[in-house]
């Protein structure tokens, strides 16, 4: 019995141009493997949604209107990864805005929460410029890179590319104000000085050491702990999903250092030993792509005991892994690290985190979880396989043409 099909070619099967091509049943299967596996295949490619964070510039530093739009443009263009949330606005009444980076899981999993935030003190450029950089790496990558793509199954995570959007505004302003740390809070009765450290606001052992109590100091702690609107929305948004929150990871510069819990000398983290194991392996991480040191310890071990600071106060609040990474560099430049400096700092301190949070999602998921991840990332493969298979056998069987 010699059956036919017709099949009509051409994108737009109703218009005229379309043409009729007859076939046989071997050759009509052919051409739904074609279909079929190029769907599959193409299913998991790149997006066009990347050309908006192609075309930015990451190797510059960029003023906060500029970063504004591109998260806008990170959103627009990735909606199946990226989604954004204003959680809290300033003393001047800007948006503290953050990204957050996660997947759906088909399993309908409750999902953990990972924190990366950059730019709580003003003159710290590099900091935002990683935090853009960070999520340029994700965007890019996760569908490519299974690991990352399964651990954006089981997690979220949340960046705020500044926080202390109103000090970061005012280094802007011109070369005298390039080197403000501060917020930039009212000035107190009977004073001129604005602003408070935001990293000694936070509800961990505040006023306690390290701090000053003069609203001119730069490590001014603020009137009370969670005074500052700034560092009350960090604690208000973290503290109603602490105990999804495994990673708290704050971006700062300099020295190259990444600390750990706790500023206090007289204070020691309960899980001290594997903090310290996790970090120093992010700083091996770290050192293998442009060979920078990074050293790792407390604040007291390795800079200066302080009290107040949002890794501090993530720790206490129950959240397992806290770090603060202290970028490049450590000394020459300092604050003023030079855009040409950009990209190597900000692919090292990748190297870091991910290795950080890698280290944190492993621990936390079964590998049974893992497994059924990889299971259903897989399932297209199996099934181009199988069509290959069968298409193996037609050409075989003699079919080398269906035109």
């Amino acid at each position: 019995m010699n059956l036919k099909y017709n099949l009509l070619v051409g994108q737009d099967q109703g218009r005229p141009g379309a043409r009729r091509v007859e076939m046989t049943p071997k050759c009509w299967m052919l051409r739904l493997f074609v279909l079929i596996s190029s769907g599959l295949e193409t299913s998991g490619g790149s997006g066009g949604g990347l050309q908006s964070t192609r075309s930015y510039d990451y190797t510059k530093y960029h003023p906060m209107d500029e970063i504004y739009r591109w998260m806008e443009d990170v959103e627009r263009g990735n909606p199946e990864l990226v989604s954004s949330a204003v959680y809290g606005h300033t003393v001047e009444g800007r948006n503290i805005t953050l990204l957050k980076l996660g997947l759906d899981n088909s399993e309908g999993r409750e999902k953990k929460l990972m924190w990366v935030d950059c730019g709580i003190h003003a003159r710290e450029w590099i900091a935002p410029a990683f935090c853009q950089w960070f999520v340029k790496e994700i965007v890019h990558t996760y569908k490519t890179n299974e690991k990352l793509e399964q651990m954006l199954q089981n997690l979220d995570v949340y960046v705020t590319p500044v926080i202390n959007v109103d000090g970061y505004t005012f280094t802007w302003a011109n070369d005298s104000t390039r080197l403000w740390r501060k917020s930039r809070s009212l000035p107190l009765q009977g004073s001129n000085c604005y602003g408070v450290d935001l990293n000694r606001n936070f509800n961990a052992n505040w006023g306690t050491v390290g701090v000053s109590f003069d609203s001119c100091a730069n490590t001014y702690c603020g009137k009370s702990p969670g005074s500052e609107p700034e560092a009350r929305a960090v604690m208000d948004f973290i503290g109603r999903r602490v105990n999804q929150t495994l990673c708290f990871l704050t971006i700062h510069s300099a020295g190259q250092l990444i600390l750990l819990p706790y500023g206090h000398p007289e204070i020691s983290a309960p899980n001290y030993n594997e903090l310290v194991s996790v970090g120093e392996a992010a700083a091996a991480e770290m050192k293998k792509v442009h060979g920078m040191t990074y050293t790792v310890g407390t604040s007291p071990q390795i800079l200066y005991p302080n009290s107040g600071s949002s890794r501090d106060w993530a720790r206490l609040m129950g959240v397992p892994f806290s770090y603060t990474f202290e970028l490049r560099d450590t000394g020459e430049f300092s604050h003023l690290l030079p855009e040409e400096q950009i990209q190597p700092a900000c692919e090292e301190a990748y190297a870091g985190a991910l290795s950080i949070i890698t280290h944190v999602h492993d621990k936390t998921f079964s590998s049974a979880a893992v497994a059924a991840v990889t299971g259903v990332a897989s399932a297209s493969g199996v099934a181009v396989a199988i069509l290959s298979t069968v298409v193996s056998a037609l050409v075989t069987a003699g079919v080398s043409a269906c035109d």
